[in-house]
């Protein structure tokens, strides 16, 4: 009984921190001999040599790709951030590129998009598809990108310098598929779109725009995994996303 009580106190102090990453909040007081316990688990950074090393490859973004297999190309080699140096596979992102009614865009890819090359994998993304059924449409009739292409160590937010060093290859992969609409999943993609530290609770449900297209922000699929009850506000969203394309959602089976 004490061993459940216990990975069950580990669980809610998971989603608790995770739902101040949400809102925004950068730091948080955390006991020395907290953090020291915590310390021996996650997978280690690269060291600042091996950060020189990479540096010292990188390879400039072009600043116009003509397609995107040439993105997908250039983003398999990319060294241009720390990211790199413990992916398996970069996840440039894949859909519908034709202009797609939907754009969806998250953080950065987890354990499972690392080691498949594809986006929304996991059991998040088997939520993501399916809210993209519920709406209508199937994974490939929709984009699904992040705003960083590898995947970070123990999941974490991508950190500026990364999603700096990143995004000039999804505001090309923009241009080049013209979404009719965008859906920012989490307050990180709103962050590295707009620039806005706005906590996503105050956001979501609101329209905000990016290069003159209408995004809507809400929930990342893994916050909704960890409290299932803000499901409705999601698809409230989603709703708001179907009206602006002049749709309606299918009736339910």
């Amino acid at each position: 009984m004490a061993e459940t009580t216990f990975y069950n106190l580990i669980e809610n102090l998971e989603n608790y921190l995770e739902y101040q990453r949400d809102e925004g909040v950068q730091r948080v007081e955390v006991d020395r001999a907290v953090l020291a316990e915590l310390a021996r688990i996650p997978e280690a950074e690269p060291s600042v040599e091996a950060a020189e090393e990479l540096v010292a490859t990188a390879v400039p973004i072009p600043e116009k790709f003509q397609s995107l297999e040439e993105i997908a190309m250039h983003v398999s080699t990319c060294r241009n951030c720390l990211l790199c140096a413990a992916r398996m596979n970069t996840v440039p992102g894949e859909g519908n590129a034709d202009s797609p009614d939907i754009l969806f865009i998250g953080e950065g890819p987890g354990a499972d998009e690392d080691a498949q090359g594809r986006p929304f994998v996991g059991k998040a993304g088997q939520l993501l598809t399916r809210m993209i059924e519920a709406m209508g449409y199937r994974r490939e009739q929709v984009f699904i990108a992040n705003l960083v292409k590898c995947r970070p160590p123990n999941n974490r937010a991508p950190l500026p310098e990364e999603m700096e060093a990143c995004l000039p290859y999804l505001r090309q992969q923009i241009g080049l598929i013209k979404p009719k609409t965008i859906v920012g999943l989490g307050a990180t993609a709103i962050k590295g779109l707009l620039g806005k530290t706005t906590g996503i609770t105050r956001l979501r449900g609101t329209w905000q725009e990016y290069e003159g297209i209408k995004l809507m922000p809400t929930f990342h699929p893994s916050y909704l995994l960890r409290d299932p009850s803000k499901k409705k506000d999601v698809w409230q969203d989603l709703q708001l996303v179907l009206k602006e394309l002049g749709k309606e959602p299918p009736a339910r089976k």
